[in-house]
Order: C-alpha cells, then sequence, then structure tokens
C-alpha cells in the first residue's frame, strides 16, 4: 500500500510541476513593452563578483563584527559538576 500512495504523490508531483511550466510563458518576456529601456548586460566576472563574492564578503565582515564586538566574558561553557551517587559530604 505504500508504493501506491507514494506512485501518487510522485505522479501528482510531475503533474502540478509539468502543469507550472506549460501554464507560464517566458516567450512573453521578449516582446519590449513601452517604455522598456534595458540597460548593457554584466559580464561573467561582473556577474561572479555581484552575485558570489559580494556576499561571502559581506558575510565575512558581518561574522568578524560580531566576533570582535562579543562583549560575553564566559567563552566556554562549562556542564555543572555531578555529585556522586552515596558520597558523603
Amino acid at each position: 500500500m505504500d508504493k501506491k500512495n507514494a506512485l501518487r504523490a510522485g505522479a501528482l508531483a510531475a503533474g502540478t510541476t509539468l502543469m507550472m511550466l506549460l501554464m507560464s510563458s517566458p516567450a512573453l518576456a521578449l516582446a519590449r513593452d513601452d517604455g522598456d529601456d534595458p540597460g548593457p548586460g554584466l559580464s561573467v566576472i561582473e556577474t561572479l563578483g555581484l552575485y558570489v563574492l559580494a556576499p561571502l564578503v559581506l558575510f565575512g565582515v558581518i561574522a568578524g563584527l560580531v566576533m570582535v564586538l562579543d562583549k560575553s566574558k564566559n567563552r566556554h561553557s562549562k556542564a555543572p559538576a555531578k555529585a556522586k551517587v552515596g558520597a558523603k559530604a
């Protein structure tokens, strides 16, 4: 019975994906609208710098600031000492 449910779920997911792909029409993006004035395209280097390098640098700056500006004194978490069972104090 589990295989039947998995097959049904897979068919539903595939059908939904196929319908979404067929219903969207990327060909309409080729038609220019009135007042449409696209700028020049980006080169590969500019694209990698903007979408890969810039987020990595930003992440590094934020992580560095968090580490440098951390004011907490306790750097290591210590587990509380457990008393031995049956030990006399």
